[in-house]
């Protein structure tokens, strides 16, 4: 099975090394980093990745996996990147993401009429690129699976394991994984933090919502 993830720069590595540490423990897979080119990125935090393979020379893939971060809304605008999506996305058996990777997705056309989900802050942008947005950790939707911000990338890709390789599989990873979360504290989504905290964060990510609200806006109205 051949599983590819999107590697570019200014992603949230999290997003992509979490669930990579799940999908490269599946039978028979092998997961490449699939970048434009095969030379260097530089993550969000700044942890370097080196792509395994480019858009010109991956092989048909399985299972199409996109993370998020602040580098996917330059790649809103990158035509090579939306199209090798697209192209992609339309012969895969499963076509998932991470957080904000889900607006990649949703840029290429690939979520349009499907439910899908999204980092909690930026879940409102999904109607702009045709989806319909469901509250959950992770959203299954014919063969789009999608899922909330960061550290859902973990949940999505043992819920992606299952699917392809039965319940025992997904439960041994976790198990390997020692993926037993008890957070020290109880804040890590709008439904359960405090409102004053809910709205800082807010404050501080407007700035790159509104950004992402225009690129898409733009990129949706192509398609009419």
């Amino acid at each position: 099975m051949n599983i590819g993830m999107l590697l570019y720069p200014k992603v949230t590595q999290l997003d992509l090394t979490g669930p990579f540490e799940v999908l490269r423990s599946l039978p028979g897979a092998r997961v490449r980093t699939i970048g434009k080119t095969r030379d260097p990125v530089e993550s969000e935090g700044g942890l370097i990745l080196v792509p395994s393979a480019t858009y010109a020379d991956a092989p048909e893939l399985d299972v199409l996996f996109v993370p998020g971060g602040a580098g996917q809304i330059p790649l809103t605008r990158d035509r090579e990147t939306l199209d090798y999506l697209s192209s992609v996305g339309s012969t895969a058996r499963w076509v998932t993401s991470a957080c904000t990777g889900a607006l990649l997705l949703g840029a290429a056309g690939l979520l349009r009429g499907y439910r899908a989900a999204t980092h909690w802050a930026f879940m409102e942008l999904l109607p702009v690129i045709g989806a319909i947005p469901v509250d959950q950790r992770v959203v299954i939707d014919r063969n789009r699976m999608t899922g909330g911000g960061v550290t859902a990338g973990i949940d999505i890709a043992l819920t992606l394991a299952a699917e392809i390789a039965g319940r025992e599989v997904a439960e041994m990873i976790q198990l390997q994984l020692e993926y037993d979360p008890h957070p020290p504290f109880q804040s890590g989504h709008p439904r359960v933090a405090d409102r004053a905290l809910v709205s800082s964060v807010r404050d501080k990510l407007q700035a790159r919502f509104d950004e992402r609200r225009t690129l898409l806006e733009a990129v949706a109205a192509t398609w009419s």
